[in-house]
């Protein structure tokens, strides 16, 4: 969109009667895929002082989760902006929001990455379900997951797989999510992962399912696992 002051009193008079349909205030300039500037502007970056392994800011000391990877990052805060960002886009882009999965993506093609993500050998992404991906008709971990090993240069392989029936994550509970069984993930039929993988995934809660991923790939053969997610949910 133009800026104001080369708008033409009508495009100026339509975009006062357009709402934003994050925080409903008028559209204004900036605005893309419905979403005001000062909506975008709540892809915030992660506190500082975090865990490198855990992503979230804990006591000085042995990190307390449970992981199976050596180093995790996430981009964005899942709940950060008002209207909390993360928790709008996601939901919206995965009931078929194609405005929204564009610009996201187009944010994430520019967003700074961890120093050590060049350092992977490889990039693969946590799978969705087959029904998932042809309700849907896109992966958008599988997305990103292309998008950041074409930004670093490193190959991008589908590696793990996940059965028909299996269930989101997002509609369990916590207790729920951490009891996911590891054969609810697994490595592709001849799948070899190698050296250094970075697993990719939109949106770090509990991290089980990003567990379970990462003991799959360790038992591949990958030699480590590094994680990043585009959104961390604090």
């Amino acid at each position: 969109m133009p800026p104001a002051v080369l708008q033409s009193p009508l495009s100026r008079a339509r975009d006062s009667l357009l709402l934003c349909r994050g925080c409903l205030g008028p559209v204004g300039p900036g605005a893309e895929a419905g979403l005001c500037a000062r909506c975008w502007e709540g892809l915030l970056p992660l506190p500082g002082g975090r865990c490198p392994r855990c992503a979230l800011v804990h006591g000085d000391g042995v990190c307390p989760e449970v992981a199976a990877w050596e180093l995790g990052d996430a981009l964005w805060d899942y709940h950060g902006g008002r209207p909390p960002l993360g928790a709008l886009l996601l939901p919206g882009i995965k009931q078929g929001e194609t405005g929204w999965r564009r610009a996201l993506l187009g944010r994430l093609a520019r967003a700074p990455l961890p120093d050590w993500s060049a350092e992977v050998d490889g990039v693969t992404a946590v799978p969705s379900t087959p029904l998932h991906r042809f309700l849907r008709g896109f992966d958008l971990g599988a997305e990103a997951g292309q998008l950041l090993a074409g930004r670093i240069g490193k190959p991008f392989h589908a590696l793990l797989a996940k059965g028909w029936l299996s269930g989101r994550q997002a509609v369990r509970t916590e207790s729920q999510r951490r009891r996911l069984t590891r054969k609810a993930l697994r490595l592709r039929s001849g799948a070899s992962p190698r050296g250094i993988i970075l697993l990719v995934d939109d949106v770090w809660t509990t991290g089980t399912t990003l567990l379970r991923c990462a003991q799959a790939l360790r038992s591949g053969g990958a030699d480590e696992v590094r994680v990043l997610a585009l959104f961390r949910a604090l």
